[in-house]
């Protein structure tokens, strides 16, 4: 890891831990003048310093250069003047989202020196929103399966799932209050949960992908990982947006002011619980889970109604993993001539599969995703939202697997917003979630549901670390 360091100045906060605030509540608090971006950033790095020999979250991190940004945006409200919503906030982001003048290594040796020119759209929203850019976070090889170093904050030993590894672990261990992440099949959700905290993965198509290294152009989505729903809400508005350069983001969608002022959905509401053709894999504590989580849902007005998914989902990880490897296959075939013997042998096998996989093959699976759309959104006309397992249970004793991601696999799949928010604890004393799924565009209502359920299911945020 790059750590550029500077002694931390003492100031008038000693005794409030800024590194407790939510992203909602940093921004407020620097636009309102009780404390300063640049006091913010060193707190932030003073807990880096002292933790992350052990979590190892970060790829790249510079606080010479997080304190600039930060002075600048101080400058700025001194003079009268605040950017946006995000004012004078650090944003991790994910390693494999390009970042102008700042290194982008998506967890891979071949791109060791690789500096991009210009940045992700997502991330040049974020700095039109009035945040910067706090580090790069370490992700599995290019946001895939081999997993780099980082370790679970809540228990060292255990995995913190993938591939958007270091994004997860830097906001459960407070050393951010948001991060930035992509996901091809579970790689937010899935961490999300494995570290006690919300992990929302939008509409496919509300967030630019431009600038973030293509692994499957029919699956992959950028998405966010924060403490709460509402700042999951307020990161997503402020980075949503077509972009010509991403023609899956040229439709129709909620407002954005509707999303970034979430508030809590007037009555209770109607959701649809469904275990999944993968509920064989979850553990018996995450089914114990979602059933007592159900039940204090239900007890607090919630309608709670089994449903059984059509019989074709059955064919959903299939599916999901026929077109990943093609059109990996197709994205790194140019990369692999060159540079397969410093590939790990996961991603080699990847590339092998999607290399074998015939094109009627591959065009059925993308009619069969198009065909489980329509029939999800058949069932939304009776639900508000869909509750399901986003992980089979706690995560893997050990760093050397993310866990399985086939509880994420349909709605990836299917392209509708997700949102993963921590519920309870496991054996190992190791955080277990709840997934709440909503219709494709319908983002603003499952955040709703999302908000109401979290505030329902409370669930203690730092681990001690």
């Amino acid at each position: 890891m790059g750590v550029e360091t500077t002694n931390a100045r003492t100031t008038r906060h000693d005794m409030v831990d800024l590194t407790c605030f939510t992203l909602r509540a940093g921004a407020a608090g620097i636009r309102e003048g009780r404390f300063t971006s640049e006091e913010l950033a060193n707190a932030y790095f003073a807990r880096i310093q002292r933790y992350d020999r052990k979590i190892h979250a970060w790829a790249w991190i510079d606080h010479v250069r997080a304190l600039a940004r930060a002075g600048e945006a101080d400058l700025a409200r001194r003079k009268g003047s605040t950017v946006g919503p995000l004012h004078g906030m650090p944003i991790a982001v994910k390693d494999v989202i390009h970042t102008a003048g700042i290194p982008t290594g998506m967890g891979s040796a071949i791109f060791d020196n690789f500096v991009p020119a210009h940045s992700g759209a997502c991330v040049d929203n974020l700095v039109v929103a009035g945040a910067y850019v706090q580090g790069k976070t370490i992700t599995t090889e290019f946001a895939t399966r081999h997993p780099g170093p980082t370790t679970n904050p809540w228990n060292t030993q255990f995995s913190p799932g993938g591939s958007s590894s270091g994004s997860a672990a830097a906001v459960a261990a407070g050393f951010t209050s948001a991060a930035l992440g992509t996901q091809t099949v579970g790689s937010i959700v899935r961490p999300a949960a494995y570290c006690g905290i919300v992990g929302y993965k939008p509409s496919l198509g509300l967030i630019s992908r431009f600038g973030v290294h293509p692994v499957s152009q029919t699956l992959d989505q950028v998405g966010v990982l924060t403490r709460t729903v509402d700042d999951a809400a307020l990161l997503v508005a402020s980075i949503m947006g077509s972009d010509p350069r991403d023609g899956a983001t040229l439709i129709d969608f909620t407002p954005f002011s509707e999303i970034a002022a979430l508030a809590e959905r007037p009555e209770p509401p109607s959701i649809a619980v469904v275990r999944s053709p993968s509920w064989a894999l979850a553990d018996g504590d995450q089914r114990a889970l979602l059933e007592t989580n159900c039940a204090t849902l239900a007890r607090h007005g919630a309608r709670m109604q089994q449903v059984e998914l059509p019989a074709r989902f059955a064919e959903a990880v299939g599916v999901i993993r026929t077109i990943q490897a093609a059109e990996a296959a197709a994205n790194f075939r140019t990369m692999m001539q060159c540079d397969a013997d410093r590939t790990s042998v996961e991603f080699r096998a990847l590339f092998d599969r999607g290399m074998g996989i015939a094109a009627a093959d591959y065009l059925a699976a993308l009619d069969t995703r198009l065909v489980m759309r329509a029939e999800l959104d058949a069932l939304f006309c009776e639900f508000d939202a869909i509750a399901t397992p986003p992980a089979t249970g706690e995560p893997p004793q050990t760093i050397a697997s993310t866990g399985s991601a086939d509880f994420c696999a349909i709605w990836t799949l299917c392209g509708v917003p997700s949102v993963a928010i921590p519920t309870g604890l496991g054996p190992h004393g190791l955080p277990m979630g709840l997934q709440i799924v909503g219709k494709y565009l319908d983002d603003h209502s499952v955040l709703q549901t999302s908000l109401w359920c979290a505030k329902r299911l409370p669930f203690p945020f730092h681990p001690s670390l």
